[in-house]
């Protein structure tokens, strides 16, 4: 009995003590590591760079940074003056985000770069289309286009007209018009050379003929 009770004992110690090892690191808050971030005081006289990795760090940083010493100070983005008073709105923020310190009686103030959100982009017309004319190969006779039509400046819309299709079509064409061309001129040839032929034939068979009659004419004058 005392063997079993040391055997499960045993068995139960290690297993305790990985539960115990779990529970802690589940239980343990993850640390965030340290990210850059760009503060400023009201008037965007005094820059500074800063690495925190929480908001009550960055808050610690920025004091000494900019040489504060007032106890109550408020915390902004840069640029649009919103609040940044929680962690978790803190950690969604990006690295290299522009922070604003402000203290007590101090308000935000838009920089030189700040535009309104309401404030809509002058759009300087409705659609505009654009052709690309391009090759993908120096050698290439007919090239590839490329149409792009951009409406109100927000939305584009592109296609490619890659003339592969014509391309293979012309290559055939042309292939066919040589092979003709040589079926042609060999065509020719071969009847030159039989005309040649024909021509001599003709010749020969004609010559014996003028020289009899030829010879009948002279024995006639010496009758």
């Amino acid at each position: 009995m005392e063997t079993a009770r040391d055997c499960a004992g045993a068995l139960i110690r290690p297993l305790t003590f990985m539960g115990s090892q779990t529970r802690k690191v589940l239980l343990t808050p993850l640390m965030h590591s340290a990210r850059p971030f760009r503060v400023s005081n009201h008037d965007r006289s005094s820059r500074r760079g800063v690495m925190a990795s929480n908001l009550k760090e960055l808050l610690s940083k920025t004091l000494d940074a900019l040489v504060i010493t007032s106890g109550l100070v408020t915390l902004v983005l840069e640029e649009d003056g919103t609040v940044v008073d929680t962690e978790e709105f803190f950690q969604t923020l990006g690295d290299n985000t522009h922070f604003m310190i402000l203290e007590k009686g101090q308000k935000w103030t838009p920089g030189s770069n700040y535009v309104p959100a309401r404030q809509q982009p002058k759009r300087s017309g409705i659609a505009r289309i654009t052709f690309d004319l391009y090759k993908l190969n120096p050698k290439d006779v007919i090239g590839c286009l490329n149409v792009r039509a951009t409406m109100y400046e927000m939305y584009s819309v592109s296609y490619d007209f890659r003339c592969t299709g014509v391309k293979a079509l012309l290559r055939g064409l042309l292939r066919f018009l040589s092979h003709a061309a040589q079926v042609t001129g060999q065509f020719l040839i071969y009847t030159g050379i039989y005309m040649l032929r024909v021509l001599g034939d003709t010749e020969e068979q004609a010559s014996p003929r003028s020289r009899s009659s030829f010879l009948k004419g002279v024995g006639t004058m010496l009758r």
